[in-house]
């Protein structure tokens, strides 16, 4: 009876359908996150996020490579079971990269840490290599569960990781940083274990070629050899900030630019990424019927459309709204989304598109965009630190860099899809127009009788 009700609500075509199953999914899990940050924020404080930050970071940069980014080439071979053997080698690939990490973290923790200048985190390293199994696993069988285009169990485990990991940390906060750690480390392995179990039902995971691994392996080098530098430049261009910035200004400006990327980057992590993997999985026919322009045009357009009241809101009520919702020690971050929000809104039209440099085999050109990216940022901080900058000077030009940034490479990319930059140019100033329209009014009334 149920299915039958959600077949009706649901759209008919197959990409709308594939992106409201995910959307559905992710937005349950994003709605955990938004209704536990309060709390999270009155249990830790601004210090613990920091470490946060930084303990991201570093688990980050692991995850991004862990695969050798062959996971990216799983929906792309018309052979199933050469995708079936590309899944077994991103697997086999995460599995060393777990060994090499839990060699290194636990053997070397205290000098690790005494070099990003964050002493304290020395304890907390060891989990590091737990992460980069739970999450590079995800990558792998993610991409195996989209080429089989399964966005219901995909959507399942969207919710199931948020569930595990906000057990962990609400109900080990008396345990301080740990929890707030493991918690981000060991909640995606509920969401890797749903899709590998998922994936080792299909018979051709069960017929795996080593030729033929060693083979695709060949066919598709260019990822591990441009992709992932491009992945690396790309996640250090983001995650080196905040390792600046505890250097820098210390935990608690750190802290509170961390919650504010968190917060804002809610939408494009979990709805974006959701709304990038259907569009991975429909672009390659869309590029082979002719068709690709036009996807990447109605996609971008929704996007758009979509950030903008967002976009507008934080810009009008940004400080008030997190004073309001995290607590008054809180407010300063408001400040920062305010700084941040025309660079998140780009992100989040951009991260599902992204996709069109793993459809098109741009990987030289995407390592370029990546090198640019991370230099412009990188300078950045690194110029505001040089001039003796305070921390909210440097947040801010590294929050107006970073949007810059984004919009030049969107640009870019989308014209290598056949899409006109007036027509981008004309979707943004179109619907953040209206968004500042309909906003405005409240904003004048509020300001009105405070």
């Amino acid at each position: 009876m149920f299915k039958k009700i959600l077949s009706k609500v649901l759209p008919k075509k197959q990409f709308a359908r594939g992106v409201s199953v995910l959307i559905g999914g992710t937005a349950g899990a994003q709605l955990l996150s938004v209704l536990a940050a309060p709390i999270l924020t009155r249990l830790y404080s601004p210090d613990d996020f920091g470490m946060l930050a930084v303990f991201t970071a570093l688990l980050t940069f692991l995850t991004v490579i862990s695969a050798g980014r062959y996971e990216l080439t799983i929906p792309l071979p018309d052979s199933e079971q050469d995708a079936a053997d590309l899944t077994v080698l991103g697997f086999s690939l995460v599995l060393c990269t777990t060994i090499i990490s839990a060699f290194i973290f636990i053997i070397w923790p205290q000098k690790i840490a005494t070099i990003i200048n964050t002493p304290q985190l020395a304890n907390y390293l060891w989990i590091i290599p737990l992460g980069v199994f739970f999450l590079g696993s995800y990558q792998v069988f993610n991409k195996w569960a989209v080429r089989q285009k399964q966005f219901t169990v995909i959507a399942k485990t969207r919710i199931y990781q948020s569930v595990g990991t906000l057990a962990i940390q609400l109900g080990g906060h008396s345990l301080g940083p740990l929890a707030l750690m493991g918690g981000h480390a060991t909640g995606q392995g509920i969401g890797a274990s749903g899709l590998a179990y998922s994936a080792l039902k299909r018979p051709e995971l069960k017929k795996i070629s080593w030729r033929n691994i060693k083979k695709q392996a060949y066919r598709y080098r260019d990822f591990p050899v441009f992709s992932t530098w491009t992945a690396l430049f790309n996640t250090a261009s983001l995650q080196f900030a905040p390792i600046m910035f505890i250097a820098m200004f210390g935990a608690t400006v750190t802290g509170l630019y961390a919650l504010t990327l968190r917060m804002l980057t809610l939408p494009s992590s979990l709805i974006g990424n959701a709304i990038g993997s259907v569009f991975l999985s429909e672009a390659p026919k869309a590029k082979r019927e002719g068709n690709l322009a036009e996807l990447v045009t109605k996609l971008h357009s929704r996007l758009a459309m979509a950030g903008a009241l967002p976009l507008v809101v934080l810009l009008l009520f940004g400080p008030d709204l997190f004073a309001l919702v995290f607590g008054e020690e809180w407010r300063k971050a408001g400040v920062y989304s305010q700084w941040m929000a025309p660079w998140i809104y780009l992100q989040f039209q951009w991260s599902p598109l992204s996709m069109l440099t793993t459809v098109l085999e741009l990987q030289r050109q995407a390592l370029i965009a990546q090198v640019f990216t991370f230099i412009s940022r990188f300078g950045s901080i690194l110029i505001a630190m040089l001039l003796g900058c305070t921390a909210d000077n440097s947040i801010f030009v590294f929050a107006v860099v970073s949007a810059v940034v984004y919009l030049l490479i969107m640009f870019w990319f989308m014209r290598k899809a056949g899409v006109k930059i007036r027509t981008i140019c004309t979707a943004d100033i179109k619907y953040v127009s209206a968004a500042f329209i309909l906003i405005l009014p409240i904003w004048l009334f509020f300001r009105s009788i405070l």
